[in-house]
């Protein structure tokens, strides 16, 4: 099987949704080196481009099933021509390699001459697709809900923060959102489903709602008061650089997002519930499992990494990921990595915290708000669980010896986590230390950029006394 787009939203969780069900997946990657970080060692990886036919050529080899999750919607100019050819060039290397079955995803919306430029070019697309003489199963969705879209992150940014929003027309347009995991059950189906010649999907969840729906409901699940303000004004051109202002979008694509919601995207053809084993949830349920699997992500990701790939190591950054804030760092010590998790594993209780004083403050402070303060301590001076309680954290995830992740239960304008991790590097070890914080609104970010030079330095000191304290328990067993 060939994974196209596997660098993409879609795409790499496509990518993680089939390695864990067993299936052979050969990627096609523009760069192949960037990809072989993101996937497990049975995963092939070719280097080729839609846009160079040639270099198609191997890649399907011996495929049985493509996936053609590729589109050029981020480029800045001339989309549609991009994404023609690299149709065109997919469909011909196709047909010469004789494959059987070709899964693409599209945009929902009806066929017709005022469809914005990016569905016009994303129906274009499977109508070249199925030009190839290769069966084409398509599948057309509308928005996706998912920790990280398009579409719900630039929710997300407006709800987080803007207490009042001035919304355009779109706002109101009606849309059937579907949740990213039911998206992956349907690519997933496609693979081994007895169908006969082409096919095109219309897929949604099980509500048709608005924009407007959509960010009520995600300000009700986190807990915020939003109020709507309907104007009719803003043009499309103004509400892509008003996003642009506010959001994580950039205009450009801004804007091409807005385009294509100038229609009302519902399903009309519900073929797909009766052919797929498939039952789609409702708006509620999409956005708290995109928030629910976001939390599981966080326990699981390891965000130094990310940072390491913008060179970022001894000092650190702090950078948003959806409405998330993670600062991060890292330092050597010439230990091995049970010897530099130790002081790790120690942390809190009656020994204390780096800068303690400032430790303490903080919990004076946070017991005047009504919070449990520092005065808990640990249950055991050596050994902790998961669940522990860790003076005013609490253990969210512990592997001996190299991880440990704590979710804070001080009252704050947000949640927030403190995440350390020890691999080993040669002859040494790699302490990474990385706080995380989920502002709530516009106090939730005021309070972190406010105490942010204070989190610095009693951060940096965290991880020097950790590091300092390793390396002087080495020298003593010496």
């Amino acid at each position: 099987m060939l994974l196209t787009g596997a660098s993409g939203y879609v795409g790499g969780r496509l990518l993680k949704h089939l390695q864990a069900r067993g299936v052979r997946i050969r990627c096609l990657a523009r760069k192949p080196e960037f990809m072989r970080g993101r996937v497990d060692s049975g995963v092939e990886i070719v280097r080729g481009d839609v846009l160079d036919e040639p270099s198609l050529v191997e890649a399907l080899r011996g495929v049985d099933t493509a996936y053609y999750l590729v589109h050029a919607m981020g480029e800045p100019s001339g989309f549609e021509e991009i994404d023609r050819r690299g149709a065109e060039n997919f469909a011909s290397a196709a047909r010469r390699a004789a494959i059987r079955r070709i899964i693409y995803l599209g945009g929902l919306g009806e066929s017709a001459s005022d469809l914005s430029p990016h569905l016009r070019s994303r129906h274009e697309v499977g109508e070249i697709l199925r030009s190839s003489g290769v069966q084409v199963i398509e599948f057309r969705a509308s928005v996706i809900i998912g920790s990280g879209s398009l579409s719900f992150e630039m929710i997300r940014a407006l709800v987080e923060r803007l207490p009042v929003m001035i919304t355009p027309r779109w706002v109101a347009i009606r849309t059937q959102p579907i949740a990213i995991n039911e998206v992956l059950e349907y690519l997933t189906e496609a693979l081994t489903i007895a169908l006969d010649g082409n096919r095109v999907f219309e897929i949604g969840g099980a509500d048709v709602v608005s924009y407007g729906d959509m960010m009520r409901e995600y300000a009700r699940q986190r807990g915020l008061r939003r109020f709507l303000l309907p104007v009719p004004v803003l043009t499309p051109r103004l509400s892509s650089l008003w996003l642009g202002l506010v959001t994580p979008l950039y205009a450009r694509v801004g804007r091409k997002l807005i385009d294509s919601i100038r229609h009302a995207t519902v399903v009309h053809d519900d073929s797909a519930r009766r052919v797929f084993a498939i039952t789609p949830t409702g708006v509620r349920g999409a956005i708290a499992s995109a928030l629910s699997n976001e939390d599981s992500q966080f326990a699981e990701t390891r965000w130094s990494d990310a940072l390491s790939s913008a060179g970022i190591h001894e000092d650190t950054e702090s950078i948003r990921t959806g409405s998330r804030i993670v600062d991060s760092r890292a330092t050597r010590v010439d230990v091995a990595p049970e010897k530099a998790f130790a002081p790790i594993a120690r942390l809190g209780g009656a020994r204390g915290w780096p800068y303690d004083w400032l430790w303490r403050l903080r919990g004076i402070i946070d017991l005047l708000v009504g919070g449990a303060g520092m005065r808990r301590g640990r249950r055991d001076p050596e050994n902790l669980r998961v669940g522990d309680t860790l003076d005013c954290w609490r253990v969210e995830r512990y592997e001996p010896d190299a991880k440990l992740t704590l979710a804070a239960e001080m009252r704050l304008p947000g949640r927030a986590w403190l995440d350390f991790e020890v691999e080993r590097d040669g002859d040494g070890s790699i302490i990474r230390q990385t706080a995380i914080f989920d502002p709530r609104g516009l106090f939730g970010l005021a309070y972190w950029y406010l105490s942010y030079p204070l989190h610095r330095i009693i951060f940096a000191a965290m991880l020097r006394g950790i590091a300092e304290e390793a390396v002087a328990e080495a020298r003593e067993l010496r």
